[in-house]
């Protein structure tokens, strides 16, 4: 057999490790995004491995961690490690107070290292009710004491993360009452391991602090270098990926690799990989991947916050970027909105106006929002700090009920639309609606909110 002899310089390698990798790249996204936005989260709250830290202000534009947060709830956050044993979360049984009707909507969402639920506490859950509840790792078995209630389903990760919401009143949220009672509901959160529980005198067995991960800024090797580690400490579930594995195992990707020891031609190939898969995930969100759009407005598919069940890589990917973790829709409904209803990309260079018809606002059992982000996901600052609004933050309805929101980077000139008003930022934008315990309409994906029109130049 004759040799055939290499005609360009055309690297084959690399062009095979960069088509390749852009596929594992998105596959491997959490494994990437969350050792940073575990890290991240935990050091800014000077928080600690298995305790909640208690965000006792609502989210502003000082907090640029991205994850699009809302503006409504104060959170409990914490990163849980359950490889070890289970944790026992105790809650409040939350005060009733008869003349403020579904004053504090809250839950606890429980979310494994990909970003799928696992379980929830909370209004919906569980009824507000408190209680004490077993937070259970992959590998648990054995007996829960008298009075502990098993979630749902296990983690089935040994990492996971706990973000706790407790709804804000107008009052709370505008600055016109104290937020003691809040704040004293988030105190009563604890975590407690399972060996304490059973004995107060234990001693846990210890967990390992979050490390440091790789930085893209200096590494161009860091995402992969970030999901190898952290797919050792939370293995993919090789019952149902081991064929994928298998094949990323041939570019150096997988659980306890080191991407350093692959050629030089597979680490070109990888590095062009992870930045344009960032590329694709970005896109592929701003673009409606899997969603639905109304008027403008992307609608989540039904499986949003559990995106692994459907082996949709693409809309992990995404949930991750864009929220960091995403309620079930049963729970709530995010819709999002890039353009307005001509569709044109949505700029602080123009003025909008949503306008909803009084038989046509958002039908939930607990609370809506629209927030205004950048498109980083982080909340936008304005001169009277203001980055959202909804069915709490005392707008003006028209005469027959209906409701007009302006958005626009200047106040504007009419007073009374003041209260109306969502400052936008000089350039591009875009903005969550937030829908709390959605009713059928909305759950079903039948009701149509309204587009934004654009009435002019700033």
């Amino acid at each position: 057999m004759s040799s055939i002899e290499k005609t360009s310089d055309w690297d084959w390698e690399e062009e095979y490790a960069y088509t390749l990798g852009v596929q594992a790249f998105i596959y491997a996204f959490p494994w990437a995004y969350m050792p940073k936005a575990y890290y991240d989260r935990q050091e800014l709250n000077n928080g600690i491995v298995n305790q909640f830290t208690h965000l006792r202000e609502l989210k502003d534009s000082s907090h640029q961690l991205g994850g699009a947060p809302n503006n409504d709830t104060l959170y409990s956050q914490a990163a849980v490690y359950l490889g070890n044993e289970p944790l026992i979360l105790s809650l409040p049984e939350l005060p009733s107070d008869p003349a403020l009707p579904d004053y504090r909507f809250h839950n606890v969402q429980f979310t494994d290292y990909r970003g799928d639920q696992f379980a929830y506490v909370g209004t919906r859950a569980t009824g507000g009710k408190g209680g004490n509840f077993a937070i259970v790792g992959p590998n648990w078995q054995g007996d829960l004491p008298e009075g502990v209630q098993e979630l749902e389903g296990p983690s089935p990760t040994p990492w996971a993360f706990l973000s706790a919401r407790n709804l804000l009143t107008e009052a709370e949220r505008n600055g016109d009452a104290s937020l003691d009672t809040v704040h004293g509901i988030q105190d009563l959160y604890v975590l407690t391991p399972l060996s304490q529980w059973n004995d107060p005198n234990a001693t846990p067995e210890p967990v390992d602090e979050l490390w440091v991960p790789h930085d893209r800024e200096t590494d161009p090797l860091a995402d992969w270098k970030n999901i190898n580690r952290a797919m050792a400490d939370n293995p993919p579930p090789d019952s149902y990926d081991a064929c994928l594995l298998e094949l990323f195992e041939t570019i150096g990707v997988g659980p306890g690799l080191d991407i350093e020891v692959q050629s030089e031609s597979t680490k070109r190939g990888l590095e062009r990989a992870a930045v344009d898969g960032l590329k694709i995930v970005d896109e592929a969100f701003v673009q409606g991947h899997s969603q639905k759009q109304v008027n403008g407005w992307n609608y989540p598919p039904p499986y949003l916050g559990r995106p692994s069940s459907v082996r949709d890589w693409l809309l992990r990917a995404m949930q991750a970027q864009a929220g960091f973790v995403a309620n079930d829709t049963i729970e709530a409904v995010y819709m999002s909105v890039y353009i307005d209803k001509d569709g044109n990309p949505l700029s602080g260079a123009n003025r909008y106006e949503l306008h909803f018809e009084a038989e046509n606002l958002p039908d939930v059992n607990a609370f809506w929002s629209i927030t205004l982000y950048d498109h980083q996901y982080n909340l936008v600052a304005n001169d009277i700090d203001r980055h959202s609004l909804g069915d709490r933050s005392g707008m003006t309805p028209g005469e027959d009920g209906s409701l007009t929101m302006y958005i626009q980077h200047e106040q504007p000139s009419e007073s009374e639309k003041f209260s109306n008003w969502l400052p936008a930022p000089a350039g591009d934008f875009f903005m969550f609606m937030r829908l709390y315990l959605p009713g059928y309409p909305i759950l079903s994906q039948y009701w149509e909110p309204p587009g934004l029109t654009n009435v002019g130049p700033a």
